[in-house]
């Protein structure tokens, strides 16, 4: 496992395209939907990986075996993951069935290093969940909600009023709110009050699921049973309605678009006829890798490039 994902992550050329082969296969042939695939999201501070090893304390013995890609901020001198998150989801370290890998943001926006979702990939073959927990929120860092099946959105008490909700742009995307740190209680209940409220003002997804809203504290383990049963309730909901297919397709467009775009920008991306054309694409080759290699050698030949 270990070895694959570092593949995954080499940006030389060999390594590259050995990844792209690797990752094609293992997106035709792992059995669909394959491993629920949640996102931990939220401002630094708010709890989210005390969250989630509290998660994974529960989960495990329903039996499920858990993977988890931390996206951890990057140490300036050598480039690499801080490993800050690792050292704080504790209840995996000797679990066989628990695997964490910690990935560094690399001083991308979105708040996901650059293979989290080749990472995915290849974790999703293996086990029954896929927990992707982010460095942060904030305008550009929804980009999470294109790589998983479920996002929860972490908030913390005293986090903000109802206006900075709205303004990180992040009511839109969440299926599921936590208030961490419940057990500071009128806090915690105030900071619900004001994201219930923001919730009520935007508009339904239209797929029939109603975004729970759940007070939860790691550290007293109060709401963590509640958490994961409707994390369960959206991926069974998500397989029993057909809607699962349609979100990972447009996952993998907007992922696709984006990985053209920042390799060989907007002009580049014009030469395959632009994102409308390289969506059709993706639905011909059924491998947002396979076209992702495809398309970057049809630019690089429009281009004059030698590959």
């Amino acid at each position: 496992m270990a070895e694959a994902l570092n593949l995954a992550d080499d940006r030389r050329p060999a390594q590259r395209q050995a990844a792209l082969e690797l990752l094609a296969t293992l997106e035709r042939e792992t059995p669909f939907p394959g491993a629920a695939r949640i996102g931990i999201t939220g401002a630094p501070g708010v709890g989210k990986s005390t969250l989630l090893d509290a998660l994974v304390r529960s989960l495990r013995p329903r039996g499920d075996s858990l993977a988890i890609v931390a996206v951890d901020p990057s140490s300036q001198r050598s480039g690499g993951a801080l490993l800050g998150d690792r050292a704080r989801v504790r209840a995996g370290a000797n679990d066989p069935g628990v695997f964490i890998r910690s990935m560094a943001a690399r001083d991308r926006l979105g708040g996901l290093a650059e293979a989290t979702r080749a990472g995915v990939t290849i974790l999703s073959a293996a086990f029954d969940r896929v927990f992707v927990e982010t460095v942060g929120v904030g305008q550009s860092e929804v980009e999470v909600a294109t790589l998983v099946d479920t996002l929860v959105f972490v908030a913390s008490p005293g986090a903000g009023d109802l206006l900075q909700f709205m303004k990180a742009g992040i009511l839109e995307e969440p299926d599921i709110f936590v208030v961490n740190k419940a057990d500071l209680g009128a806090l915690a209940e105030r900071t619900a009050s004001d994201l219930a409220g923001g919730l009520g003002l935007g508009e339904s997804a239209g797929d029939g699921w109603t975004p729970p809203l759940l007070l939860a504290s790691a550290r007293d383990a109060s709401g963590i049973e509640e958490l994961a049963d409707a994390i369960t309730a959206h991926f069974a909901h998500l397989t029993d309605s057909g809607a699962i297919a349609a979100r990972r397709r447009r996952g993998r467009a907007a992922w696709l678009i984006q990985a053209l775009e920042s390799r060989y920008g907007s002009f580049g991306l014009e030469q395959l006829g632009g994102p409308t054309s390289v969506e059709a694409r993706l639905d011909e080759d059924g491998s947002g890798y396979a076209t992702l290699a495809a398309l970057g050698s049809e630019i690089e030949e429009a281009l004059g490039k030698p590959r």
